[in-house]
């Protein structure tokens, strides 16, 4: 990821409904959430709401899915990947073992989901 790309990720991140409503779609994949179902459960008019999916949109943050009359929008979760891979490239220098730390805070998210599945 280029810097200027992560600037344009950021900034989309940078207002608080489109952050909420991001970190709503990744909690919700795979199913995704419909347009009007995100407006309701964030308080938010729709006209205002597909302001905000537009923004995140743009940025590469999610996608929509036409389903008869709704749109269901969904995470790219690519998306954050690059980003976080973009933020942590050239953690500590490359020393590997003073992002450990990091690295294992980030890891118990999905333990429960891989030992569901063994």
């Amino acid at each position: 990821m280029e810097t200027d790309r992560a600037l344009e990720v950021f900034s989309a991140l940078s207002q608080p409904t489109r952050l909420d409503v991001f970190r709503m779609l990744v909690v919700r994949e795979p199913d995704g959430v419909a347009a009007g179902e995100l407006a309701r459960l964030m308080d938010v008019p729709q006209n205002t709401m597909s302001t905000h999916l537009a923004i995140l949109s743009r940025a590469g943050l999610i996608r929509g899915e036409r389903h008869s009359r709704s749109i269901i929008y969904h995470a790219k979760l690519d998306a954050i990947r690059a980003l976080s891979l973009f933020l942590l490239k050239d953690c500590c220098g490359g020393r590997s073992e003073l992002c450990s730390s990091v690295i294992a805070d980030l890891s118990p998210c999905c333990v429960a989901e891989k030992e569901a599945i063994s």
